[in-house]
């Protein structure tokens, strides 16, 4: 009995070293980010108060690092092989806070992982941040719900809803994601002017 083991072992391991090399390993995923803010003209006004900008809350699939697609109004798919850099809502937090800091229009703008003691915080909520598809072009939509929110009073200043869209070239990956850096920066200047009347009434 002993002997009929020792025989089928080594056929066991040379099988199992086998099958390890059947299947490829699969490549790494693309790692996928907005793009750099494009230069910022300075805004005339500097507002002395400082602003927190908090990362937007988002729900299930969109508070994630997969690129969306939704092919149909009831199904969201994912592109294979590729993922953000970070997870949707860090991503428009950050190109925010780039785009504000730029602008030179406030004492100081932090994000939320800051300590720092702060005038005003930028909420929001993502509930867009995908692809679609309608009547065969395909185009990127970036939803987002913000407010001004004074840190002393808890008082909301400003409420504005943004609904944006972007026609990609095609559904390739390569091209979506400039749409997806196209539609950020256009989301980005025009919080950052929202932002800046918000602070002028009030």
């Amino acid at each position: 009995m002993r002997s009929g083991f020792r025989a089928v072992t080594p056929l066991i391991a040379s099988f199992a070293m086998t099958a390890c090399t059947i299947f490829p390993t699969p490549e790494a995923p693309r790692v996928m980010d907005l793009g750099s803010v494009d230069s910022v003209q300075g805004l005339e006004t500097r507002h002395a108060r400082t602003l927190r900008v908090d990362t937007p809350l988002a729900s299930e699939p969109v508070n994630g690092t997969r690129i969306l697609t939704k092919p149909t109004p009831h199904e969201f798919q994912m592109y294979g092989n590729a993922r953000w850099r970070d997870s949707a809502p860090v991503l428009v937090r950050d190109y925010l806070i780039d785009i504000l800091r730029q602008s030179q229009g406030f004492a100081n703008v932090v994000t939320d992982t800051s300590a720092a003691s702060t005038d005003l915080t930028l909420i929001s909520e993502l509930s867009a941040f995908q692809a679609e598809k309608i009547q065969g072009k395909t185009r990127v939509v970036i939803e987002l719900h913000a407010e001004v929110l004074d840190n002393r009073t808890r008082k909301s200043l400003c409420v504005r809803n943004s609904r944006l869209t972007e026609p990609a070239a095609s559904s390739e990956l390569d091209e979506v994601v400039g749409a997806f850096g196209n539609t950020a920066s256009r989301l980005a200047e025009e919080t950052l002017l929202w932002v800046h009347r918000c602070l002028e009434e009030n």
